[in-house]
């Protein structure tokens, strides 16, 4: 990699979608050279979770990284990156052990761990991540902020499709059917917002307005309303801080995010 002033790392684990691909645009508008890399982590993985099926679309991830005219995409492989006798582990878990870490307890040592390991290869002086994944984001900050690297990291939009689902590069395994109640998350937290600008602000009636919004196909793992700083749950009488709406439910097998901010103005 040619030295830079600034350099800008946008980790993904492929199947590159709209979403991504604002965050490479975000990195190119700030930085002189732009990394992009492409690694199905399998430490973030739990036995019996969806590694094996995770979507993979190499050819059209690279065509779509040389016309975002990423300057380097760096693929991952798991026994170079973790070989024989590998052990460290990495933990953040104050923000770790709720929302997606109460089902998935593995899951955000390992997003630490690979993001760590990526951070020590590439020396960046950005990285970009989105706020789809709110929880891996504030994660991801508040290591950077413990261990003292000197990396921005810059929290980017969600993107939606045209039909408010929040893209996710697990959107394609959903059937036609599946889509149509996977609709109903966002529809939700829509719900949820209309209420909250109409004047609700008792957090207990907010979350019951957008659970009655759920489609019976959906398997509802959490709605929770927390903090968007410390992303603890939110059951005050009435939410008073910065607050965000978030909802974690399977349709199908297939696992799905999605948030909405609550803004106090």
């Amino acid at each position: 990699m040619p030295p830079a002033a600034t350099v800008g790392l946008v980790p993904t684990m492929g199947a590159l979608h709209v979403g991504h691909l604002s965050l490479i645009q975000e990195a190119k508008k700030e930085c002189d050279f732009v990394a992009l890399t492409i690694f199905v982590n399998p430490t973030q993985f739990a036995p019996g979770e969806d590694l094996d099926s995770y979507p993979k679309t190499l050819a059209e991830d690279l065509a779509k990284a040389a016309e975002e005219g990423v300057d380097l995409v760096w693929l991952g492989e798991s026994d170079v990156l973790y070989p024989p006798g590998f052990s460290t582990v990495v933990a953040v878990p104050q923000l770790a052990d709720r929302l997606c870490g109460k089902s998935r307890p593995h899951h955000f040592g390992g997003v630490c761990l690979i993001v760590l390991k990526l951070f020590n290869l590439f020396q960046p002086t950005h990285a970009y991540f989105g706020e789809k994944d709110l929880q891996q984001v504030t994660i991801i900050e508040r290591m950077t902020t413990d261990l003292d690297l000197a990396i921005q990291i810059v929290r980017c939009p969600l993107v939606r499709e045209s039909d408010g689902l929040a893209l996710s590069s697990r959107n394609v395994r959903l059937n036609p059917a599946e889509r149509e109640a996977a609709l109903s998350l966002s529809r939700a937290l829509m719900a949820i917002k209309t209420s909250w600008e109409s004047g609700e602000r008792n957090p207990q009636r907010l979350s019951e307005c957008g659970v009655g919004d759920l489609d019976s196909r959906v398997e509802l793992e959490y709605l929770e309303i927390v903090d968007r700083g410390s992303l603890s749950t939110i059951d005050t009488a009435e939410i008073d801080v910065e607050a965000v709406v978030c909802i974690a439910a399977k349709v199908g097998d297939v696992r799905l995010i999605d948030n909405i901010a609550l803004e106090l103005s």
